[in-house]
């Protein structure tokens, strides 16, 4: 059996929460729900929710390269959004970090609410 190994980075916010970063199992990668939270100042990146997904994807991308994957590794994502109006806008951010041809498999979802009340929230699952 595979032992899991904890992914951390200080280029991603770090949990607030018992949970990490990420999980290592063999050669997959479990990460945990990113949200636009700064990792220098763990404040929340709110201007407009362009932004807003840029900075879930940027420390999806630092948590990512802890674990030595990029996006091209990503087998499945998971969106969970608070207005699905903002659907376009946030996959217009989010298809930016994927090649269109070889992109994951996903779902979106809309959410009654999102923790510290952010609009969007994505998690990963990567295989090495």
């Amino acid at each position: 059996m595979n032992a899991k190994k904890i992914i951390f980075t200080d280029k991603a916010p770090a949990p607030i929460g018992p949970y990490n970063q990420a999980v290592l199992i063999g050669n997959t990668l479990y990460t945990s729900g990113q949200i636009a939270l700064d990792p220098v100042t763990m404040e929340l990146v709110l201007q407009d929710i362009e932004t807003e997904t840029k900075q879930v994807m940027e420390n999806m991308k630092a948590v990512l390269e802890a674990a030595g994957m990029t996006f091209d590794n990503v087998v499945k994502a998971t969106i969970f959004i608070m207005n699905m109006g903002d659907f376009a806008r946030i996959n217009a951010v989010y298809g930016s970090y994927f090649d269109e041809k070889s992109a994951p498999a996903r779902e979106t979802v809309q959410v009654a609410c999102l923790p510290k009340n952010v609009n969007v929230e994505i998690s990963m699952i990567a295989v090495g």
